[in-house]
């Protein structure tokens, strides 16, 4: 693993080019699941693996990339479950053995530990939402649209994995001046908004083109786009409890999403919520 980073980048690029090669660690969890399940692996199929290691957004990235690398564009693969059928079961284990975690990566800083979870917390809430919605208005691509929820905050985890310093940096400011946007904070720090920063990884990676559109909250006309955007954003404003100002909002626009009345939604959100 190369070292963690103290400094910013000096341009997007270079943020891009470190991300791209850095290895990506994944959760302890993850790893310990792997090395259980291939003690015996002509028992596990590619959908056994995927539930057990889906909630890992970072070794589903990892995954994705991999096969972006090692496989055509135009295989179609757009989730964790298809990219392990793609490789087969013996080569999954093969290529994801003794992967680094991001445990030991960052087990001199609790402090960034801890704020890696938040927002991995905050993605397995999106992740749930997006479902939720996807479901309520029948769409073919739930599960994508899941993934993409799961995957919409991949770079602010690799900032938290690769430069923990500047991560808690950009934490501190957003901490003091809690009006100061989170984009704001990562350029006056980093000189780069991650979302930038995502963008260009994932077309580095080869990642679906359907994660890269899910991803643009400027597509936010679509309704797929919208599905993603609005779990995503409710899930940062849920992260302490109900009582944001901005749920009204965002009820209003969900109710809109799912067509249905703000009380329904309103249900239907704490269901899925539980």
């Amino acid at each position: 693993m190369p070292p963690l980073l103290d400094r910013p980048l000096p341009t997007l690029d270079a943020w891009v080019a470190h991300f791209r090669d850095a290895p990506v660690p994944v959760l302890a969890d993850s790893a310990d699941i792997l090395a259980a399940l291939s003690i015996n692996e002509d028992a596990v199929d590619a959908h056994t693996l995927a539930e057990a290691l889906g909630d890992d957004p970072l070794l589903t990235a990892r995954a994705l990339a991999h096969v972006g690398r090692h496989h055509r564009r135009d295989t179609g693969i757009e989730t964790l479950t298809a990219a392990i059928v793609l490789m087969g079961v013996p080569p999954f284990f093969r290529a994801f053995a003794e992967l680094p975690t991001m445990e030991d990566r960052l087990a001199d800083w609790p402090a960034a530990q801890q704020g890696l979870h938040r927002v991995l917390d905050r993605a397995h809430r999106a992740a749930r939402f997006a479902l939720g919605f996807a479901v309520q208005r029948v769409d073919r691509d739930a599960m994508v649209i899941r993934e993409a929820a799961l995957l919409h905050d991949l770079a602010e985890m690799l900032l938290w994995c690769h430069a923990p310093a500047l991560a808690l940096e950009i934490a501190a400011r957003q901490q003091a001046d809690p009006a100061l946007r989170s984009e704001a904070a990562q350029c006056a720090v980093l000189g780069v908004a991650l979302a930038d920063v995502q963008t260009a990884l994932m077309k580095a990676w080869s990642l679906p083109e359907v994660l890269l559109e899910l991803a643009d909250d400027r597509r936010a006309e679509t309704g797929q786009v919208r599905n993603v955007l609005l779990a995503v954003r409710l899930a940062r404003h849920t992260a302490q409890g109900w009582d944001n100002p901005a749920l009204p909002d965002d009820v209003a626009d969900i109710a809109q999403l799912l067509r249905l009345s703000p009380d329904a939604t309103l249900a239907l959100l704490h269901e899925i919520n539980d």
